[in-house]
């Protein structure tokens, strides 16, 4: 079973059952594809995923990248399984068949990104990072750049990078110090240093095409100010191949606690001030076009947490299942043989918790993707429009819940393992040491929660909000079977709350406590999202148990259709509740921890 990576049983029920993704290729843009082909594309995502990057997972993370001051060299099995990724046209999955692309459902290719997160999250990042770069250079650069770059990136011969943090200045952009000077040919001349630059330098690709954010002199300050380059580690010649080098230098490795087998780097753009950017699109429209990365990015880091702490789950249900110690009721006496430790209640208590925070962030971030889907194939404009801001409006929280609760789940995985857990001769630590940067990059979660309270409630006047809760309500309409009543009804009081929070924030943030408001936007934020994967996991179980009254049911599918409601009791019993702390700090607009002083710590 710890060899099995996803369940596939799980992703049928996501993709089928709950999200009807086979109801895409009623649309014109997803015709050429049927159910055959989705499960035909996750067979062979497995299979690349378990024979070409599950094996390496623990080596790459014992034997990382080293710098000897000329080249980065890691094991031969990284670039390997990129090849293995890359031959199968995955980078281009989603991409369309015009641009060499196979123009699959985002929510398939989601899924079957979840095979590689769950395997090797560090080897993922490669051809992750590259396609979310030749993504925006689809959407925002100029043809020539399109034609130079974009097929050699979805072929994977380049990869890509986003490159924004500066030693100074993490995620406040506005002060960015990277200077783009334009030149006779029409070029920029890059200068300027970046930091924690995820496969910033290695030798899988050809090139390597950074994504620089850079101010122009002259242009507007702050963000308003910032433009954005495509900056390749070679410049093109005539051909279109990589040729000369283009003054983008390693400054060092950054050495991370997980995540080892991506280069985490320090790069230096311009030290001879010959290093070429090309604008993408307009100037100073950089952090635009970048966001369609960054929230993509965030989408996945949210995705990613959510399968690494699932790989833990499994892993630790496995040695669960296993392990023998101690005696469980009824078999008590000493004679008797010891019994699985998954027969004992808090181990019980440990695992249903796991199966509720991954399981409730992989149906949410697969319902963040099935929403893009959505947008694409949406025929009316307003409903495009009405889609697209419920997106944006849950974009923090795809990003910043299973980035909080996926580490968790894998705590709890070490936690059942007891000692064995500690030790790296068993996976559930790397687990946690790799899940462990996802509350932190693409916007740290207390970013996110200020980006949800100070900017995404109130976009387009709330129209993202009214359109999540007319979805809710619709939901709950569902609710038939006396299971799904019952969460209905626990889920009602923090519904009530949540809107009666928002009110009162929608007074505060406008007067002189919007200094408090925003100081306890985590608060907000744990209401928030509770109530959203407490909604995410009703809807699981409207399907479960819909599901269980039908006839002729496998005893397998009973226990798996129970599970699931077993794990949405759990969450909507268990912890949603816990967010009462949060509607007490921002119902009494609690000042403590805006008020206290530096000097007092």
């Amino acid at each position: 079973m710890a060899e099995l990576l996803i369940p596939r049983r799980e992703l049928e029920f996501q993709l089928y059952e709950v999200l009807d993704v086979e109801a895409l290729c009623a649309h014109p843009r997803f015709q050429d594809h049927s159910k055959d082909i989705f499960d035909a594309t996750l067979n062979t995502a497995e299979k690349i995923a378990e024979d070409a990057f599950l094996p390496h997972n623990s080596k790459a993370d014992s034997q990382e990248p080293v710098f000897d001051g000329k080249r980065v060299s890691m094991i031969a099995d990284v670039k390997a399984a990129f090849d293995h990724y890359r031959h199968a046209g995955f980078i281009a999955g989603r991409f369309d068949f015009e641009d060499g692309g196979m123009q699959l459902p985002e929510t398939v290719m989601s899924a079957c990104a979840g095979y590689f997160m769950a395997a090797n999250p560090a080897t993922t990042a490669y051809p992750f990072l590259t396609a979310a770069a030749a993504n925006v250079i689809k959407h925002f650069a100029s043809d020539a750049l399109k034609r130079q770059y974009l097929p050699a990136m979805l072929s994977g011969e380049f990869t890509g990078t986003m490159a924004l943090t500066e030693p100074h200045a993490g995620s406040s952009l506005t002060d960015i110090r990277t200077r783009a000077a334009q030149a006779d040919d029409g070029s920029y001349r890059i200068k300027g240093s970046k930091l924690y630059i995820s496969a910033g330098e290695h030798e899988l690709s050809d090139n390597i095409v950074h994504l620089v954010l850079a101010k122009i002199p002259g242009g507007p300050p702050g963000v308003k100010g910032i433009s954005l380059f495509v900056v390749p580690k070679f410049r093109l010649d005539q051909q279109g191949k990589p040729a000369q080098h283009n003054d983008v230098s390693l400054a060092g490795l950054i050495h991370k606690m997980g995540y080892r087998g991506t280069t985490s780097t320090a790069l230096s753009f311009g030290d001879n001030d010959a290093c070429h950017g090309y604008l993408v699109g307009e100037p100073h429209q950089g952090l635009r076009y970048m966001f369609m990365m960054m929230n993509e990015a965030r989408i996945g880091v949210g995705f990613g947490a959510a399968m690494i702490g699932y790989r833990g789950y499994r892993l630790s249900l496995d040695y669960a299942k296993e392990r023998t110690q101690g005696r469980a009721a009824p078999l008590l006496a000493q004679d008797d043989p010891p019994s699985p430790i998954i027969c004992h209640g808090d181990v019980k208590r440990m695992l249903l918790a796991q199966k509720a925070y991954t399981e409730g962030g992989i149906a949410l971030c697969l319902y963040g993707s099935r929403l893009m889907d959505a947008i694409h194939t949406a025929q009316d404009e307003e409903e495009k429009i009405r889609l697209s801001q419920l997106l944006d409006l849950l974009t923090p929280v795809f990003k910043a819940w299973p980035s909080e609760f996926g580490p968790k789940a894998n705590d709890l995985a070490i936690q059942v393992l007891g000692g064995a857990g500690y030790t790296r001769e068993y996976p559930v630590e790397q687990c946690w040491r790799d899940n462990r940067l996802n509350p932190i990059h693409e916007g740290t979660n207390g970013i996110q929660a200020l980006d949800l309270l100070a900017r995404k409630l109130w976009q387009a006047d709330g129209q993202g909000l009214q359109t999540l809760m007319t979805c809710v309500q619709d939901d709950i309409k569902q609710a038939q079977g006396e299971r799904c009543q019952a969460m209905v009804a626990a889920l009602m009081p923090y519904l009530d709350a949540l809107e009666t929070a928002i009110r009162s924030s929608a007074a505060q943030i406008r007067s002189d406590k919007a200094g408090v408001l925003l100081t306890n936007a985590q608060c907000f934020m744990n209401l928030f999202a509770s109530t959203v994967v407490s909604w995410i996991w009703l809807r699981q179980a409207l399907v479960a148990e819909a599901a269980l009254q039908g006839e002729n049911l496998s005893a397998d599918d009973q226990a798996f259709y129970q599970g699931k409601l077993a794990a949405a009791d759990y969450y909507i019993f268990w912890e949603l509740p816990l967010t009462d702390r949060d509607i007490r700090i921002l119902k009494t607009q609690d000042a403590t921890c805006n008020d206290i002083q530096t000097n007092y710590f």
